[in-house]
């Protein structure tokens, strides 16, 4: 059921299929209407998300690069500092520059959404916006990420460097001696942290589908797994009744 417009908002109840609260993707808004983020930050946690608010240009860098958000959803006009300038440095930033960047915003012209898009950010919508539109454009920006995460060559998280190409990974200058077997699960889970992976699924991915191998025998190879990276081998968490999950940064 729609409910009446807020100065051009719309509420409704999202019919978009929702994360679990295990595999809750991290949004950070910044905008500095107090109205406007309020109308989609509750549109945007009823989808699911978990949302954190800045309502100034500098906290917002600040938060994303404390935060590291799965996805920066900010207006163009902001105190402190504009988000053109805001996206600019998200996107020039090693820790950052992987994060998705969408402008949600009252500039709306043909101009200003080219000067944003070149700035590197990846999507551009104008205020105000119905907030279902909202929400599957967000989705689709997550599974992007996702998907870019999974097919990159290299990844990087908690000290912790990999490279496929080599199938090599190593915390600081001390190589990791890690059988494929458990050099697949690592990526999977390093390239998804914060998402649990059921034994089933890590199975799948770490040998092969339709492999034969018994669910558990996973409990083996992360055992080997955590006690080879040492201290960080706790980063490996238990999800109870699923699985396991990679610690997010």
């Amino acid at each position: 059921m729609i409910c009446g417009p807020m100065n051009g908002w719309f509420e409704q109840p999202c019919e978009c299929e929702t994360e679990s609260s295990e595999m809750q993707s991290r949004i950070l808004l910044i905008d500095d209407d107090e109205q406007v983020l309020g109308v989609v930050r509750e549109g945007l946690e009823r989808a699911g998300f978990q949302v954190f608010c800045a309502r100034d240009g500098r906290i917002g860098l600040e938060s994303a690069r404390s935060l590291l958000p799965d996805l920066v959803v900010t207006e163009v006009v902001l105190p402190g500092m504009d988000g053109m300038e805001l996206c600019r440095q998200i996107k020039s930033s090693g820790g950052t520059a992987a994060v998705p960047v969408m402008f949600l915003t009252v500039r709306s012209s043909e101009m200003d959404q080219i000067a944003g898009l070149s700035l590197g950010a990846d999507d551009y919508l104008a205020k105000p916006p119905h907030l279902q539109l909202l929400v599957h454009r967000v989705q689709a920006l997550l599974r992007r990420r996702e998907q870019a995460a999974v097919n990159s060559s290299a990844l990087t998280l908690h000290g912790i460097e990999m490279n496929r190409q080599y199938y090599s990974a190593w915390v600081g200058k001390q190589t990791l001696d890690l059988t494929r077997t458990e050099f697949e699960l690592l990526w999977t889970l390093i390239a998804q942290p914060g998402r649990p992976f059921s034994r089933h699924e890590l199975l799948d991915f770490a040998r092969g589908q339709h492999t034969s191998a018994m669910e558990r025998t996973i409990d083996v190879h992360v055992k080997s797994l955590r006690q080879k990276l040492g201290t960080l081998g706790s980063l490996v968490e238990t999800v109870r009744g699923i699985g396991y999950r990679m610690a997010r940064p």
